[in-house]
């Protein structure tokens, strides 16, 4: 995959020391998006249509999808799905990502930012998905690290959202396992594709667990002494 060019917003690392200059109402809070995170073995750069052919390749497994609102595999299925993406951008009220192998330079799937209530400091993170080959691999924690030390202590998060389909059973556990609390479920909250009810599992982050869970992610994306971590290699879960 061709590197991409640089797309306007910040580029943020986040602090490791867990300081807060985006704390609610602080004038320095920075844009929630589009922006470019970086990591240690992946990058999230805001979803662009360049992204396109290496997110086809990514989302050729029927497994990947039938917990999710819609089915990539198809050209222009995911040529309107950028497009929609990018929309929402332009609105405010979603700021997607495609994550990409900082080694090669691959994109293996795509997250977001959602549902923003800037006057209420909440976000949603959500609409994630990889293909089988980093499943159980340090790229979901190390993204979902990436999403939200930038919105805790760059945008001044009081509270990040997680949901997921309540009959996905990996995906809750995932979720769990970065720390979120789980709040309850909405019952029939979505109509599936299928046609069916879903019932949504809701989890959440909130500013003063942040801290913990944080330090929980970075001890489990540590490598083992002498060894350099290896993003494929699976580390005890999604």
């Amino acid at each position: 995959m061709q590197e991409p060019g640089t797309d306007p917003g910040a580029r943020s690392g986040g602090s490791e020391d867990g300081a807060n200059p985006g704390a609610a109402g602080s004038p320095a809070a920075a844009a929630l998006g589009p922006v470019v995170l970086e990591g240690r073995g992946v990058r999230l750069e805001p979803l662009r249509p360049h992204h396109r052919e290496a997110l086809l390749e990514a989302a050729a497994f029927p497994e990947i999808w039938p917990w999710l609102s819609a089915d990539l595999r198809a050209p222009d299925a995911m040529d309107r799905w950028i497009a929609e993406a990018q929309d929402a951008e332009r609105r405010g009220t979603e700021f997607a990502f495609a994550v990409v192998l900082r080694d090669g330079g691959r994109a293996v799937g795509s997250t977001r930012y959602l549902d923003v209530a800037a006057a209420h400091r909440g976000v949603e993170i959500g609409w994630t998905w990889y293909t089988p080959a980093v499943w159980g691999s340090a790229v979901n924690p190390e993204a979902k690290l990436l999403l939200l030390r930038h919105a805790f202590e760059s945008w001044g998060a009081v509270r990040v959202c997680l949901k997921t389909d309540g009959q996905n059973l990996r995906s809750q556990a995932a979720i769990a396992r970065l720390g979120a609390v789980r709040e309850g479920t909405l019952r029939q909250h979505r109509r599936r594709p299928d046609g069916s009810w879903r019932d949504t599992a809701t989890f959440s982050v909130v500013a003063r667990e942040w801290p913990g869970v944080r330090d929980g992610l970075l001890r489990r994306l540590a490598p083992p002494k002498g060894a350099p971590p290896r993003l494929c290699e699976p580390v005890g879960g999604a």
